[in-house]
């Protein structure tokens, strides 16, 4: 914490006062506010901001009074359990320093069976916890006594658990504390805040505080010497350039989208490292033991660079990083704004990062996402989040193993959490409801009658279910998952790998995971057991990850890049002649404006629709436009779908949009196709897993997930056809609406943007190339495949007449 604006530290104890001039540093203003803090408070400041000392100030200096008295005083939540790993190895400094009496212990999955069972009658007094872990705890009868001493909770890195259901269930939790223990404070803590007022609200009311946000970070895109590929995502392209930052910083976190990407790009570095300098690699799909590892040689100074999807976004503070790159556009600014602050993690240091588009689309969203932090604006509708009701269903279970529920006071309490506090009645009533006996179409089927009324108090009908209930806790529903493991029973662990993935290999096939290629032997009791096989070609693990569509905000600087031709002096030259070709051929987008094209190709006609309103949205829009162009008789035959357009193909010309994009038509048939469609299934099978009417664990059983999406398929079709007004079905409606479908932004564009400009291009567009390769490209394998592409774009482009060269030569004429 070396000098920035300090202030007095006459707040502070003798011996913590001491104690920071023995370290040569003072404390910042907004720490000592958070110390001086009478309520609960939100902090914003920046990475290397002494965010997570403010945070335990008031504990610290608890301590050095000799005030931490008996039991729990301190509880500290974070998103990640190497977070709490982390900032207990880092909290443990001051406390030995100082010679204090504090025990600081972890409770997450990963905590051992006797500590859990200990700290249940012997809390430390600092306690380092997940919202996961802190939901099992007071599901306990023991809470009562666990948390009655508690003053302090700190929240890390809370926007990250505001944006999910993992914050829903988080407050709730805070507002059972604040019945358990009347005095506590709570102190929240983030760095990439676009609506305080807005966190604050979710957090149930808090004080804001705003550091001074330090010396402006030194971003900009990273120089290739070759030109971004016209599609793919994996950015190969620049593997040597990213290995030439590499072997120029100390140490080096590549960040990129997906865990898939994140394996091929690491193969990628190591097959342009000349200097065998080391590289790490890490992600959620690896094992534990693997991900300590490089954790481990980060810290100590082992590695030059790890290649990382989000596992490593938030606030880890590991080894001397003194640069970060981010492979692939952000999609999200606020993103980009937490990657960023991985780098010379100090307060006074400009973080220092680049960027490398993956193709020619991310070019103009990586120069807009640079605009965007250069302005300092960050992505989000700015809205308090309004709390998931299948997150207060698992709630309502839990509690219900902890003691009887009394209905009204439980009401009371909800209510109390910010995210909570719009909640009716009706909608608290439908779901205990549902909790108590499943609803009206299940309540005849004695697994799903839970509770039951004994005088005025909701008890477990039996005690002996909230072993299960509890082994099914979590908002997380992540796709069914195996563990890989090398060689015979007992080999070690090297991560794990979707079920659906294990399921279409065959013995021999090969597979990247940890960064090498192992050859699939068998499945034995849900393990894959694979073999070590460096020299063969894999076949690529499809991990989900994270799937992550472009944010409103920054597709909209997209899209005013493009129609700003003034900016365009600033972008590559190659950029600058992709979209004068674009406007000199059909229209190029416009802010305010709905711009299509439509153009004939190998016997087909093809119609893009430049949306810019994100792979999600417009995954959708390609599946209504298809289902109206069948009803109008223009034989689509497919689509393909980017953040940044949709394209359709078919035997017949879209020589009229307008019809096709009517609000009112495309509503009626998303609700059709939403009623009928899979997908649908798939999101009530996640809301059921939730809420607790499907369960992933059982004692002594594991659940495959094709058991679970049979169960939740017929439970589906069930409460369709006897209870269409059931809850989870409304809860299911309305996420689907709001995330898989994420119709929104398509009513949102459609009314922002209603002027609809339709080109009747000769042939295909510079735009359109590279959904064209999106729509037709195979899995080739192997050196050849890039050029493979870029050898049909320029095919594509040939066909237009012209080279982006000539272009060129006449956008200087």
């Amino acid at each position: 914490m070396p000098a920035f604006d300090h202030t007095s530290p006459n707040d502070l104890p003798a011996p913590l006062a001491r104690w920071f001039a023995a370290q040569n540093w003072a404390p910042h203003p907004h720490q000592v506010q958070m110390l001086q803090a009478t309520g609960n408070a939100l902090l914003i400041a920046p990475t290397g901001g002494g965010k997570t000392l403010a945070g335990f100030l008031a504990t610290l200096a608890a301590a050095c009074r000799g005030d931490m008295g008996a039991g729990l005083h301190t509880l500290y939540v974070s998103p990640l359990k190497a977070l709490t790993y982390d900032i207990g190895r880092n909290l443990a400094r001051p406390v030995a320093d100082l010679g204090l009496s504090c025990r600081i212990e972890d409770r997450t999955g990963d905590t051992s069976a006797t500590r859990r069972a200990r700290q249940r009658v012997d809390p430390p007094h600092v306690l380092l916890t997940t919202p996961e872990s802190l939901a099992l705890m007071l599901s306990y009868p023991e809470a009562p006594k666990i948390f009655g001493s508690l003053l302090r909770v700190v929240i890390d890195e809370i926007h990250a658990l505001a944006e999910s259901k993992r914050g829903d269930q988080l407050m709730l939790c805070l507002s059972r504390l604040r019945r358990l223990a009347p005095q506590m404070q709570v102190a929240g803590l983030s760095a990439t805040v676009e609506n305080p007022a807005a966190l604050a609200q979710f957090m149930g009311g808090a004080e804001i505080v705003i550091a001074h946000p330090g010396p402006a970070p030194d971003i900009a895109m990273l120089p290739t010497t070759a030109t971004p590929p016209w599609s793919g995502a994996g950015g190969a392209y620049a593997a040597r350039d990213v290995m030439r930052a590499i072997a120029d910083a100390r140490l080096t976190l590549v960040f990129i989208n997906t865990r898939a990407q994140a394996e091929l790009f690491f193969q990628a570095l190591w097959a342009v490292n000349d200097d065998n300098l080391p590289i790490g690699l890490h992600h959620g799909s690896l094992s534990r033991e693997a991900r300590r590892r490089v954790e481990g040689a980060m810290a100590d100074g082992a590695l030059r660079a790890v290649v990382a999807t989000g596992s490593l976004d938030l606030g880890l503070d590991w080894g001397d990083v003194d640069l970060v790159i981010q492979i692939g556009a952000p999609k999200n600014i606020k993103r980009l704004v937490q990657r960023i602050g991985r780098a010379n993690h100090r307060f006074d240091t400009p973080s220092r990062a680049r960027i490398v588009p993956a193709n020619r689309f991310e070019v103009l969203e990586c120069i807009a996402a640079l605009q965007a932090v250069e302005a300092q604006e960050l992505d989000g509708d700015g809205r308090a989040p309004v709390g998931g009701l299948d997150v207060l269903c698992q709630h309502m279970l839990l509690l219900a193993c902890a003691a009887p529920i009394d209905a009204d006071a439980l009401f009371a309490e909800v209510t109390r959490a910010g995210p909570y506090a719009g909640l009716t009645r009706a909608d608290f009533d439908a779901c205990l409801d549902f909790v108590a006996t499943g609803g009206y179409a299940l309540r005849a089927y004695d697994r799903w009658q839970r509770l039951v009324l004994r005088e005025g108090l909701w008890h477990l009908r039996d005690p002996r279910a909230a072993r299960a209930i509890r082994m099914n806790l979590g908002t997380i529903v992540a796709p069914e998952l195996l563990s890989v493991r090398r060689g015979p029973r007992g080999g070690a662990p090297l991560g794990e790998i979707e079920e659906s993935f294990a399921a279409a290999l065959s013995p021999g096939d090969t597979f990247l995971i940890g960064g090498q290629t192992v050859r699939y032997d068998r499945l034995r009791d849900m393990i894959v057991e694979v073999t070590p096989q460096p020299a063969r070609e894999p076949k690529i693990a499809v991990f989900n990850g994270l799937k992550m569509a472009t944010s409103t905000e920054l597709s909209a600087r997209v899209l005013a890049l493009i129609g700003d031709r003034a900016a365009w002096a600033a972008l590559p030259c190659h950029i600058r002649d992709w979209l004068a070709l674009q406007d000199r051929i059909a229209c190029l987008p416009q802010p305010g404006t709905m711009t299509c094209e439509s153009f004939q190709r190998g016997g087909r006609w093809y119609f893009a629709l430049y949306s810019f309103a994100g792979r999600n949205a417009n995954q959708t829009l390609g599946l209504l436009l298809t289902h109206r162009m069948e009803r109008d008789a223009l034989a689509p035959l497919g689509f393909v779908a980017t953040d940044y357009a949709t394209l359709i193909w078919g035997l017949e010309p879209v020589r009229d949009p307008a019809p096709l994009l009517d609000p009112e038509g495309l509503r009626a048939g998303l609700q059709d196709w939403l009623a009928e469609n899979a997908m649908m299934k798939r999101s009530f099978r996640a809301v059921a897993t939730v809420a607790g009417l499907i369960q992933r664990n059982l004692p002594g059983a594991r659940t495959s997930g094709k058991q679970a999406t049979f169960s939740s398929d017929i439970l589906y079709d069930t409460l369709r056809k006897y209870d269409p007004e059931h809850v989870l079905l409304k809860i299911t409606q309305a996420e689907s609406m709001r995330g898989l479908a994420d119709f929104g932004r398509i009513e949102e564009m459609l009314r922002t943007r209603a002027q609809i400009v339709h080109s009747m291009a000769p042939h295909v567009t510079p735009f359109a190339a590279p959904l064209m390769l999106e729509a037709g490209r195979i899995p080739i394998r192997g050196a050849g495949s890039a050029r493979l592409l870029e050898d049909e774009a320029a095919r594509m482009m040939a066909e237009a007449g012209l080279t982006l060269e000539d272009v060129g030569a006449k956008t200087q004429a």
